[in-house]
């Protein structure tokens, strides 16, 4: 079975990305925000849940374990396959759908794809308290765009070895020095002097 894959983004259509991993390109479905977020050529990781029947095996991808947690819980109700749990998570985020189950918000449920009242009140009857990512304290978060993803600069990072607190700083350094709109490539040698200490040199204060 197959848990995660980590490669480079051969082809985006819709919510199916198609990962290359060592030449090897692995059909994989997306939440669609992710998918929107990702670009041919880009470094991704994802966190794979492998969906197997008698007729084909389908593997469902997520930028977190979150996610996925989220994923294999809702696809856990009754009458709630893998197609709606990407709907769901095309439209909200797993901390979003989390608030909304927990506090019994049918109308946001019932606005996802494929998801009719007794559908929405089965998932909060079923997964009210048991929801792997708790919610947000934040009121009304669930009604608004869920974000995009990183578009493959801090995944790269990370595979490199570095920790989220350094991937963040690199991210605002090349913010400030006007970087953060360029290629994937430069951005990632940018970041890689950052850390470095390379372009942390202060200049010699004068008296």
């Amino acid at each position: 079975m197959i848990a995660r894959l980590s490669g480079t983004v051969a082809d985006v259509a819709g919510d199916q990305v198609v990962v290359d991993v060592q030449g090897v390109g692995y059909a994989v479905g997306v939440p669609l925000r992710e998918a929107e977020a990702l670009k041919d050529g880009d470094a991704v990781t994802l966190w794979v849940y492998t969906a197997v029947r008698e007729d084909a095996i389908t593997l469902y991808g997520f930028g977190t374990r979150a996610d996925k947690a989220v994923f294999e819980q809702l696809i856990s109700v009754s009458q709630v396959g893998p197609r709606l749990g990407l709907n769901a998570l095309s439209k909200f985020t797993a901390q979003q759908l989390a608030l909304a189950i927990e506090s019994n918000d049918l109308k946001v449920l019932s606005s996802i794809s494929g998801v009719g009242r007794k559908t929405a009140e089965r998932l909060v009857l079923e997964l009210r308290g048991k929801m792997a990512v708790g919610p947000t304290p934040t009121a009304g978060v669930v009604a608004a765009p869920a974000p995009k993803v990183d578009d493959g600069f801090a995944i790269a990072m990370a595979q490199l070895g570095y920790k989220r607190s350094e991937i963040d700083l690199a991210s605002e350094r090349l913010k400030a020095d006007g970087l953060a709109e360029k290629p994937l490539g430069e951005r990632i040698t940018a970041a890689l002097r950052v850390l470095s200490g390379a372009a942390y040199a202060r200049p010699v204060e004068r008296t």
